[in-house]
């Protein structure tokens, strides 16, 4: 059999978990992935993933690849490989890919949407899946501060201190703040993020709710590439991936 490129879409709730990405000493959803597919086609299997996502953050949609030469047919792949994943990793639809695909490499455009609980009483059913903040947001200064960031920008003043990338620089597509009653969704959509880039633009947006500069001095909060002049990173269970964008035909 031919070796063949599966590109497999999945959804996860990442709370059990220490992120996607394989870890010596802590279960991430990769590994989690990997030895399941490895039963199904029965040899070790690696997969490459749309993007790192951290420890406790969660994906609607998320793509991943791997090559095999099962003969598996690529419809089936799904239904046997959620027979051996826990509840909270499901595969939702596999596609054979050409070679050249690579989940991450290829992925055109990345959506997160970070998820806040704005309500003086929390609520039992957003635990680990949106942040509760008591204080009342105004989700209008919010978007104002949001506005700052699209475009084409270094984005160091948003991302982990210390993490080493060839370039800070990355486009954002848009940044909306919408509120649905006591939930407010934060949807960045980007070619590419930094390390935590999401969860302290998100952080930056609360502290020019709160008060803390004016929303319109974002700009320069950017142009600084200073990360403690920005908001803090927000905790990592509101956060999901929420869209994908491929040339291929793979979601």
């Amino acid at each position: 059999m031919q070796e063949r490129n599966i590109a497999l879409k999945l959804m996860y709730v990442g709370t059990a978990y220490h992120g996607w990405q394989v870890q010596k000493n802590a279960v991430s959803v990769a590994e989690t992935l990997e030895k399941a597919l490895s039963t199904v086609v029965c040899h070790p299997v690696k997969c490459t993933g749309a993007g790192r996502t951290d420890a406790g953050v969660h994906a609607e949609v998320y793509i991943a690849n791997f090559h095999t030469r099962s003969s598996i047919p690529t419809d089936r792949i799904p239904l046997a490989v959620n027979t051996r994943l826990p509840d909270d990793i499901v595969a939702v639809k596999a596609t054979e890919v050409p070679e050249h695909f690579n989940a991450i490499g290829s992925c055109l455009r990345k959506e997160y949407t970070y998820r806040i609980y704005n309500s003086r009483l929390g609520n039992a059913f957003y635990v680990n899946r949106a942040w509760f903040y008591p204080k009342h947001l105004d989700e209008s200064i919010m978007q104002r501060a949001a506005d700052c960031f699209v475009g084409t920008h270094d984005f160091s003043a948003v991302r982990a201190v210390g993490t080493e990338v060839r370039s800070p620089v990355r486009t954002v597509h848009y940044f909306n703040i919408t509120r649905t009653g006591d939930l407010i969704e934060c949807r960045v959509c980007a070619n590419g993020f930094l390390y935590n880039m999401v969860r302290a633009m998100v952080g930056t947006c609360v502290y020019a709710a709160e008060g803390k500069f004016a929303p319109e001095d974002v700009s320069a909060i950017l142009e600084s590439r200073n990360r403690t002049a920005a908001g803090p990173t927000v905790p990592p269970g509101g956060l999901y991936m929420t869209q994908l964008w491929y040339d291929e035909d793979v979601l």
